[in-house]
């Protein structure tokens, strides 16, 4: 799909309306920051990239670094030419169409913005809106952008109009090259704009194309409500998409998937399920309110209210409530309720009772636990790892696991059980009994 077009996208502000220490553009939508989302439709169209950056520069570029090799960064001028004009000025692009983008728009889609790309000097990005309110006005005459005039300027006749700027704009380069030395910061914020090259292009005569876009891709996130409306639209997308590949969803706006989450075959999620990071599940089943981070699931089931840490991978495993798995490998395994296993292997036909703990950390380094096919794990186990635990093992309930045992053994530390008889009536005293 790319084209012969250069891309600038303008991720150089505070945003002082999202009241937050961090960058605007690096606020997260599904798992990932606003501007990632910018770059990676823009990478579908171009192999021209230049994000331009001023607040928190080194912050802003060493964070889309880990995600993106073929990226240029330009750092604004901002204290001698401040403003979206200012922003543009010092790049070259290298092909003859440039594109010029919103660092705070994630919802923007390369198959919109293709559209946009046109043989006029100017294309402007418009809304057509049933309430115009608080935009600047659009006037547009036989198929062509006569002017654009803020809303506190104006008239009655204007005020009537309801096409807005949306404020993405694609420019025949040798025209956009040639024109940004002559913007100037005549205003009362005294900033150079990107769409005084609009009413400069209109002046020499030539023809602005306005491309109608939708409202929805073409939000701008200005604040945490933006934010969170924001996020609520990229959920249901991903949501659709995967429901309409055969996913079974219970309650779809309870349930939350980030971005890079694979979902495969007809897997089913219930309410309250959270789906984080790089994690794939493939014909799988996760009940209410259970957490998957960063793992693969296949042929298995978890929860209610299970949560599955970074690096396991569940192989046709039963995981029930209150289990948490982390750095798990589980094969063939079930695992029914209240148990944490860290650092393990698990083989098929295993079975893990209530309450057990795999020991995995001893205040400076974390230890394996490996326990082979067919072993009875009792309820209320502690397996104080490192341990290799054969095949066909049986573990007593209350047992603490510090030795690796040999295959067929049952392995049994429980200290004796103990009767004091009449205990309880020579402590409480026996005529105080029914008195209590």
């Amino acid at each position: 799909m790319k084209t012969e077009l250069s891309i600038i996208i303008l991720a150089a502000g505070q945003g002082t309306r999202m009241k937050s220490a961090i960058p605007k553009v690096l606020h997260k939508i599904s798992g990932f920051e606003m501007l990632y989302y910018s770059i990676l439709e823009a990478q579908k169209l171009s192999d021209d990239i230049t994000v331009v950056l001023y607040h928190q520069a080194d912050l802003v570029q060493k964070t889309m670094e880990k995600y993106f090799t073929n990226i240029s960064y330009h750092i604004q001028d901002h204290q001698n030419f401040p403003g979206t004009g200012g922003a543009v000025m010092g790049i070259v692009p290298k092909h003859s169409k440039t594109l010029v983008l919103n660092g705070d728009m994630p919802l923007i889609e390369a198959s919109e913005l293709v559209n946009l790309v046109s043989d006029a000097k100017l294309t402007m990005s418009v809304l057509n809106l049933k309430n115009a309110n608080g935009y600047g006005r659009v006037v547009v005459e036989n198929g062509a952008v006569k002017k654009i005039v803020e809303q506190k300027d104006c008239n009655e006749n204007e005020l009537a109009i309801n096409i807005a700027n949306a404020g993405i704009y694609c420019f025949d380069t040798e025209f956009l090259l040639a024109n940004l030395g002559e913007l100037t910061n005549n205003n009362n914020q005294k900033e150079y704009y990107i769409t005084d090259l609009v009413e400069m292009a209109i002046k020499q005569n030539l023809q602005v194309v306005p491309v109608e876009v939708s409202e929805e891709n073409f939000k701008g996130v200005n604040s945490k409500i933006d934010l969170a409306n924001a996020e609520v639209i990229h959920q249901n997308r991903i949501k659709e998409r995967f429901m309409a590949n055969g996913v079974i969803m219970r309650l779809p706006e309870t349930i939350y998937i980030e971005s890079s989450v694979k979902i495969e075959g007809e897997s089913v999620l219930e309410n309250g399920v959270a789906l984080l990071g790089n994690t794939k599940i493939i014909n799988s089943h996760i009940k209410a309110n259970s957490v998957v981070e960063n793992s693969v699931l296949e042929n298995s089931d978890i929860g209610p209210m299970a949560r599955i840490r970074p690096d396991s991978h569940l192989v046709d495993t039963h995981v029930g409530n209150f289990v948490e798995i982390k750095k798990g490998k589980l094969t063939g395994v079930k695992a029914g309720h209240l148990s944490y296993l860290g650092d393990c292997t698990i083989d098929a036909g295993s079975n893990i009772g209530a309450g057990t703990i795999t020991c995995n950390y001893d205040g400076k380094k974390k230890y394996q636990t490996i326990i082979g096919k067919n072993v009875f794990v009792g309820s209320d186990t502690q397996l104080v790892a490192p341990l290799n635990i054969p095949d066909d093992v049986m573990i007593a309930a209350g047992t603490t696991v510090t030795k690796d045992p040999q295959s067929g053994d049952l392995v049994l530390n429980r200290t004796p059980q103990k009767s004091i008889a009449k205990f309880f009536y020579k402590f409480f005293g026996k005529n105080n009994v029914t008195k209590r």
